[in-house]
């Protein structure tokens, strides 16, 4: 495919080719950023009794409503305790929040409305509770088998609380794969080691690898390959015969030493598409290989690499990892944003909270896409659609985290 792609192909051409990464089976305490890959159902009601839910006492409603207001404490009913059960209609049992209700009690009165003494709880006269309250009755949050879970959930403390309560000890996640990520040039040089004045520093692999493992979705292998057609072929090839996915950055363009789509093209890996309609990142290149590993070589600038990663690269890894659509994250702009060019325009932002209290994007455009410096700090960017030079101050754009 030879044309030049709007974003919004390039996209539905990634999603085509979306991997099945497959699924693996890992200890709830090791699901943070995970994604789920099975129905969690509730084990049993939820609560699974009737529930206690203050300290205080536990009585029969018709005694107080009787008249009566000075109950003798026939027991202490605590959490983890087997259910107890009145002995006495006018008496009482002492209750801590989490115990199950007392069997023959339908009223809870709060500790700080009663006074007690010499084994005898006595109600405020000016306290008048109501049949039922402070009872969390069981299943009435959910009843039993209930999915509370859903496939496809990025999985956090609040979901890995709900699995462990539904008596699950490991749960289903999507497989993390295999990432090969690939740095190509020769003017680039490992942190640490001598440099010259005309080189730079390795940083794009670096930061590929780290934003892979902050959202969860793969571990990471980096290989350093220089700007040479035969050690690429080499290397590349062995590279994609152990990962899941190859991310490479630089030698995309057009330039006498980017080799880059010749060597993918030489290692059968078919082309989807070279080139977007879009600025920052512009040369991105996209291929399949034939055991269908998706294969993104994106721009060697910094700024075009990351702003690849977060649009495309990383939405794909997780969509392959089994994440479910979710609903698109959108910014009001902070502030008027001209842009001339028939492309679709990544802007860096900051999250800011405007007088409404909504969030905004403040805009942090780089000097250049070599500006790799000026991404310190900013959340993500803001993608401004094409066919239009001037976005006005609260215009609503979508938001990519990095």
């Amino acid at each position: 495919m030879s044309a030049l792609l709007t974003v919004e192909q390039a996209d539905e051409h990634i999603r085509a080719a979306t991997a099945n990464f497959g699924v693996e089976e890992i200890p709830v305490s090791d699901t943070a950023g995970r994604i789920l890959r099975q129905p969690v159902r509730a084990e049993r009601d939820l609560p699974p009794f009737d529930r206690v839910m203050m300290d205080g006492i536990a009585l029969r409603h018709a005694a107080w409503a009787d008249g009566q207001r000075a109950f003798r404490t026939e027991g202490i009913a605590a959490a983890g305790s087997p259910a107890m059960s009145l002995v006495s209609e006018d008496g009482c049992i002492e209750v801590m929040t989490g115990a199950v209700m007392p069997d023959g009690t339908d009223c809870v009165i709060p500790v700080e409305r009663i006074d007690q003494s010499d084994g005898v709880a006595e109600v405020h006269s000016d306290y008048s509770p109501e049949p039922g309250q402070f009872i969390h009755r069981q299943g009435s949050d959910h009843p039993a088998d209930t999915v509370l879970l859903e496939p496809g959930m990025r999985l956090g403390g609040p979901e890995a609380a709900v699995a462990a309560a539904a008596g699950l000890s490991v749960l289903k996640v999507g497989r993390m794969p295999s990432i090969g990520v690939i740095s190509v040039g020769d003017e680039l040089v490992e942190p640490g080691d001598p440099i010259l004045p005309h080189q730079v520093r390795r940083s794009n692999d670096y930061a590929i690898e780290v934003a892979i493992r902050a959202r969860r979705a793969g571990s990471v292998k980096r290989l350093f390959i220089e700007d040479d057609r035969e050690q690429m072929l080499e290397r590349i090839g062995a590279c994609l015969e152990d990962a899941d996915a190859l991310v490479l950055s630089g030698g995309v363009s057009m330039g006498k030493f980017d080799f880059v789509p010749a060597v993918l093209d030489t290692l059968g890996i078919e082309r989807v598409f070279h080139k977007v309609s879009q600025r920052p990142g512009r040369p991105m290149w996209f291929g399949r290989s034939a055991a269908g590993q998706p294969v993104f070589a994106l721009p060697g600038n910094p700024v075009s690499a990351a702003v690849c990663l977060s649009r495309y690269v990383l939405p794909s890894l997780e969509r392959g990892m089994g994440l479910r659509r979710v609903a698109p994250r959108c910014l009001r702009l902070g502030q008027t944003v001209r842009f001339e060019p028939d492309l679709t325009f990544f802007l860096p932002v900051t999250i800011q909270p405007a007088d409404d209290a909504a969030l905004v994007g403040a805009p942090q455009k780089p000097n250049t896409s070599g500006d790799f410096a000026s991404l310190a700090g900013t959340d993500g960017f803001i993608e401004l659609p094409r066919g239009r030079d001037v976005f006005p101050q609260g215009f609503v754009a979508r938001f990519w985290p990095w």
